[in-house]
């Protein structure tokens, strides 16, 4: 039952670590509907950009019934890497909220120096090969923060992160 566990656990946490910020690098395009033409319109308060998580600690919590059971918990905290330099962390804590098929909740909040940001999912396994979590809400310079950030696992213990941020 432990080895279940901690499977069903490693694939959370994969999808866990879905949340990230950075500073903006790119401005998204934004089609008009105004007109009959396809033209483009760039939003200014559009962002995009990458970051790299690198998992420091992980705990696994027990809280229920022995075994995978509602209310146990996964708690990570990760490292945030912008072209190989520490820019920030990042802390997540999932919960079970469904053990068959499973289902977690998750929340993150991701520190950076221009402020934080929190996101949030309701995950299902088997995880697919990339989720998008909600930006829902953050301080500083991200105070007015919504949008998505897609991760993608590479490997037991890094996270590729493409936060799409609407300021």
């Amino acid at each position: 039952m432990k080895i279940n566990k901690l499977r069903y656990l490693s694939a959370a946490a994969g999808i866990a670590t879905v949340v990230a910020g950075g500073v903006a690098i790119a401005p998204l395009a934004s089609a008009d509907m105004s007109t009959s033409t396809s033209a483009h319109v760039v939003d200014q308060r559009a962002k995009t950009f990458e970051l790299v998580g690198k998992q420091t600690s992980i705990e696994d919590l027990d809280l229920g019934r022995a075994g995978i059971s509602p209310g146990d918990q996964r708690v990570i905290h990760e490292d945030l890497y912008r072209d190989g330099e520490k820019v920030g962390d990042h802390s997540v804590v999932c919960t079970y909220t469904r053990v068959n098929p499973a289902a977690l909740q998750c929340l993150g909040t991701f520190s950076l120096p221009e402020g934080q940001f929190a996101a949030q999912a309701l995950l299902h396994l088997p995880a697919p090969s990339y989720v998008d979590v909600g930006i829902t809400g953050g301080s500083g310079d991200y105070r007015n923060a919504r949008g998505f950030v897609r991760t993608v696992p590479a490997g037991d213990t890094e996270r590729h992160f493409t936060v799409h941020l609407k300021r």
